[in-house]
């Protein structure tokens, strides 16, 4: 190959990697706005063998979570149950004039609720790595709630998943996670929040916090595609 056919070539396949690698990666956030899933997994406390009791979706309100579309954040507070029978609450304070239903102010919850927020892409992030950005306004959790940022990969019949997840008690700021996906247009990806810990009385929330979500912007496409051309005549510069 002569050498300007050669410096031709190089430069072609410098072009297909370029543009290749960037439909490897997709960067997400989450915004108020967005059409999110809510899903509740309830648990038995630890005292109670802590094992699964079941899980279902439920509307974001029912979380005891909020958006603000002004500030495009979402506010998770530990969850409330109304219902106060004992499947919900102990008679902590032993005065339930009900034993069989003794929610009250001041009876501690009697199952651990993970609540999940996200949003889900089935097939669009296939193979790709995918990162999701974030921002934590505010946190006053104490530490009977955890609060985690995630990315799950889910099989088709979500039988199975793998995932990554971030404590976020105690952070504040930008915050990113990253998770490489199985490339398999059958998988379900989600990415949200999580609070997990017991059940609370509605009138007892305040003392236990909560914590506040934002949105990072996402990077213009029309940007990181000038950009992606600035370096390849870049590269046809330096040649």
């Amino acid at each position: 190959m002569k050498p300007k056919q050669l410096k031709s070539f190089l430069t072609t396949a410098v072009a297909v990697v370029v543009f290749s690698n960037s439909t490897q990666a997709v960067t997400v956030t989450l915004n108020a706005d967005d059409p999110l899933i809510g899903f509740m997994n309830v648990f038995e406390l630890p005292a109670n063998g802590g094992g699964f009791v079941f899980g279902s979706g439920w509307g974001i309100s029912d979380l005891t979570a909020t958006t603000d579309s002004g500030a495009n954040s979402i506010t998770i507070s530990p969850n409330t149950i109304g219902d106060p029978n004992e499947f919900w609450y102990q008679n902590t304070s032993g005065t339930a004039p009900d034993p069989a239903n003794p929610g009250g102010p001041g009876q501690a919850g009697n199952k651990l609720m993970e609540a999940n927020i996200f949003a889900q892409e089935t097939g669009t992030f296939a193979g790709q790595t995918v990162t999701f950005d974030f921002e934590v306004l505010a946190d006053s959790l104490t530490g009977a709630h955890q609060a985690r940022a995630f990315i799950r990969d889910f099989a088709p019949d979500f039988s199975s998943s793998f995932d990554i997840f971030l404590p976020l008690n105690g952070l504040s700021g930008p915050q990113s996670i990253s998770l490489s996906t199985i490339n398999d247009p059958g998988r379900h990806i989600q990415y949200g929040y999580q609070l997990l810990g017991e059940n609370v009385w509605v009138t007892d929330t305040a003392p236990f916090g909560s914590i506040t979500l934002g949105a990072v912007p996402e990077p213009s496409t029309t940007l990181l595609g000038a950009l992606g051309l600035t370096g390849l005549v870049g590269l046809r510069r330096r040649k």
